[in-house]
């Protein structure tokens, strides 16, 4: 593809994500290129890097477009990101010539709102707080609580482009193993500095199709995730439950930890999450997982009531944690998600913590960076769930090395320890309450 004609395949893609705002853009995207097949590896990522910034951009974009007094359509969103890093008007107008798959030629209006860019940098000193730190108005507040003085800092990390963490499958071979069978494929990586499982790889590459990912060797987890995982503390005579289990993402490193022996429960309400995790647990050769589908009017929670040494509730919640790699993710929250998800994350712990032993633990972590979502959620739950106790984050590390940051939860950021955003609390269920 020639440059402009990446440039027309990034404003048509950016159109599909407007098309289809409740979808999330990176499935937006894979359909997008699904459908078309002609364009090649180099082209698709230079499309979606493209479409991409723009996203992680785009009210600043949005804010000088209409500063200059035209609409922030994709079209010309493409061409305010070209400006604003440098680029003539000229040279934008080069590359919307209207020749072969270019994007069509510039309207005089629109010269004339580009000529108003130009020269520019993304900032400006009078852009409001909440578009210059790309969130959404209501949601600046709840943020600027959880980080204070050190909002801007933690914010602009959530800009960055995220790299791609892998968890290297110790059922399968050593991460040094999973290191050399990676370079084998042209892929160099780098051990993540926390998690002693995982690998680092910078930039977007194609890890699935590789013999390291396709053999179980390799399953694609951020380092965060990983931490979550190794919070739980399983081992291997244990029985545990995922009870918001998912594609199995999480259950896949319990299963690790527990060496393939004791039973895992994975727990979820859809089905066809459930069903996603087959292949995952076959590639990685765990055999110690059942599933169980949630369902109104499930007895068989009750049934297992007290039975289980750990329960893990990796509860729904914002995603605001996740935004690096979901950017698109910003502009679809609303004020009603955080009040519909409090109360179904009360709900959810209620109801697991029912199935944890006495002297067993209740794991409970979100992607989350909202104390909401995270440290009052917990209060609530132990003020209403006395039984239950707080267990401070340097009693409950299992990895080697001091746990990464002080307090009684785990609470990783971008900024702070080149993860997603994710929150974890342990507590345990104690014999008798006092």
């Amino acid at each position: 593809m020639t440059p402009a004609a990446r440039l027309a395949a990034a404003i048509e893609l950016l159109v599909e994500v407007d098309t289809f705002p409740r979808r999330p853009a990176d499935a937006v995207a894979n359909e997008f290129f699904r459908n078309r097949r002609f364009i090649g590896s180099g082209d698709r990522r230079a499309v979606s890097e493209r479409a991409w910034r723009i996203l992680r951009t785009r009210r600043r974009l949005s804010w000088w477009l209409e500063r200059a007094g035209t609409a922030p359509t994709p079209r010309m969103l493409v061409a305010a990101s070209l400006l604003l890093e440098g680029w003539t008007v000229p040279g934008v107008q080069q590359s919307y010539s209207g020749g072969q798959y270019g994007p069509a030629p510039m309207l005089a209006q629109e010269i004339e709102a580009a000529g108003q860019l130009a020269g520019h940098t993304l900032d400006h000193p009078q852009m409001p707080d909440a578009v210059r730190l790309e969130m959404p108005d209501w949601l600046l507040p709840h943020v600027a609580a959880r980080f204070g003085n050190a909002l801007d800092p933690e914010l602009l990390a959530m800009e960055e482009e995220a790299p791609l963490d892998l968890r290297v499958n110790l059922l399968r071979g050593t991460r040094e193993q999973a290191r050399v069978a990676l370079l084998a494929e042209g892929i160099p990586s780098e051990p993540t500095p926390i998690s002693p499982w995982g690998l680092r790889i910078e930039g977007r590459r194609a890890v699935t199709t590789g013999a390291a990912f396709q053999s179980g060797l390799v399953e694609i987890q951020d380092e965060g995730s990983q931490l979550v995982a190794a919070l739980v503390g399983a081992g291997p005579q244990m029985r545990v439950a995922d009870w918001c289990a998912g594609a199995g993402g999480k259950t896949l490193a319990i299963a690790m930890t527990m060496e393939n022996h004791g039973h895992i429960v994975a727990c979820d309400v859809h089905d066809k999450r459930l069903e996603g995790a087959v292949r995952r647990l076959r590639r990685a050769g765990v055999h110690n997982v059942e599933r169980h589908l949630i369902a109104v009017g499930d007895k068989w929670a009750k049934r297992r009531a007290g039975t289980f040494d750990r329960v893990l509730v990796d509860a729904p919640c914002t995603g605001t944690g996740t935004w690096r790699r979901n950017p698109d993710a910003r502009a679809r929250l609303r004020p009603i998600d955080l009040q519909e998800l409090l109360p179904k994350q009360a709900a959810i712990l209620d109801d697991a913590s029912r199935l944890v032993r006495a002297g067993g633990r209740l794991v409970f972590a979100t992607c989350s960076l909202l104390s909401e979502e995270n440290e009052a959620q917990v209060e609530a739950f132990v003020a209403r769930h006395p039984e239950f106790v707080v267990v401070p984050l340097d009693r409950a590390w299992t990895l080697p090395g001091s746990p990464p940051g002080p307090g009684p939860y785990l609470s990783l950021t971008p900024r702070t320890h080149g993860t997603d955003g994710f929150f974890g609390a342990v507590l345990e269920r104690r014999a008798t309450v006092e």
